[in-house]
């Protein structure tokens, strides 16, 4: 897929529109919710809540795969990984907060750990019964094992199919690593079944509608980030590392510290997706690592428009919302119509739905 250089950048026009929209569904769900009575057509209900605030996490880990994908020119197949993490160290504070209101009603051990005859908390689970301790783990986890992966890679000059091949394999390992149920992690059912998130029921419209705009707030921070950076210096040495890399290592440039960088921030990103995509849905289990994953997400960046940030956003709305309608009106269907929208997007709209825009929104003047 080839870029021009007008494609590079994307005018603050363009920008403009996409932040405006992230405003509006951060002003409107509230009202849309809490004000509007329930037998209008315009109320959104509790499932719309929770679908909403799902595609704007989706839509986070777009953007932090399309930062190193469209601009960086790494295909990573393992991001999932990333999501998990982040959604699993979420998912460890929300279980210590239920406390004596579980199935078992022990203080200090969540229901699956009783029920498998562990008799004291593993080292690993201290310090999440914090928020700040949780906060700090949902970016370090996956930020530390972004580093380590990606300078063992990165270092021993690992490109191409061969770096997607092994991203997707840190994937698979580590949903073999959860499912085993001596790892602590509730095994192949995960976390489920929170009660509250600092006091407030998740269960309440009111806690799903904080959550819904503290997403829309992020998904807008997230942006900002990502299009600072690929404006910024740094986002010119990666474009030149992704269309000419020895040339970028010949003239002086360490290849090696922008790709682990970029890599590592990419992947406390996807964290932070993880983080709050958990108390929405209610559940996170090891399913979330499969490899699929991270291949769908790569799929949402195609449709919407490599490398322009907000296409990736466009795009994993719009898949995430055909995946729903069509697993639940023609669920034998959904995994063809998946293939053919890829299929359809490679062959027809090489540079995504983005391609359509008029050059002005679409390109840098």
């Amino acid at each position: 897929m080839a870029f021009t250089t007008g494609d590079l950048l994307r005018s603050e026009r363009g920008s403009a529109i996409f932040l405006g929209l992230v405003a509006a569904v951060a002003v409107l769900v509230p009202v849309l919710s809490m004000a509007v009575p329930e037998s209008s057509p315009l109320h959104l209900s509790t499932y719309a809540l929770t679908l909403i605030g799902k595609y704007m996490c989706y839509a986070i880990l777009a953007l932090a795969v399309d930062l190193i994908w469209g601009y960086m020119g790494v295909l990573s197949l393992g991001h999932a990984a990333f999501f998990a993490l982040g959604g699993y160290a979420m998912g460890m504070y929300l279980m210590r907060q239920i406390g004596t209101r579980g199935v078992y009603g022990h203080p200090i051990l969540p229901d699956f750990m009783v029920f498998l005859d562990w008799d004291s908390l593993p080292w690993f689970w201290y310090g999440f019964d914090q928020f700040w301790y949780t906060a700090i783990m949902i970016m370090l986890v996956p930020g530390v094992l972004a580093y380590v992966f990606g300078w063992l890679t990165f270092r021993s000059r690992v490109t191409g199919v061969y770096l997607s091949i092994i991203t997707q394999a840190l994937s698979y390992a580590l949903m073999l690593a959860f499912f085993r149920n001596d790892m602590g992690f509730g095994g192949n059912n995960g976390f489920t079944d929170f009660k509250d998130l600092f006091g407030f029921g998740l269960q309440e419209n009111s806690t799903r509608v904080v959550l819904v705009t503290t997403t829309a707030i992020f998904l807008g921070i997230s942006y900002a980030l990502c299009r600072f950076i690929v404006q910024s210096r740094v986002g010119r040495v990666i474009r030149a590392i992704r269309d000419a890399e020895n040339r970028a290592r010949f003239i002086g440039y360490s290849v090696e510290s922008y790709k682990i960088w970029v890599f590592v921030f990419s992947a406390v990103l996807a964290g932070i997706a993880g983080a709050l995509y958990v108390p929405q849905v209610g559940i996170i289990n090891p399913g979330e690592f499969e490899p699929i994953n991270s291949i769908e997400v790569v799929i949402w960046i195609a449709v919407g428009g490599r490398g322009t940030l907000y296409g990736a956003v466009v795009g994993a709305i719009l898949v995430n919302y055909a995946k729903t309608y069509f697993t639940a009106a023609l669920p034998e269907v959904w995994l063809y119509a998946l293939g053919a929208i890829f299929v359809g997007v490679t062959l027809f709209l090489p540079r995504g739905l983005t391609g359509l825009l008029p050059a002005g929104v679409r390109t840098a003047r």
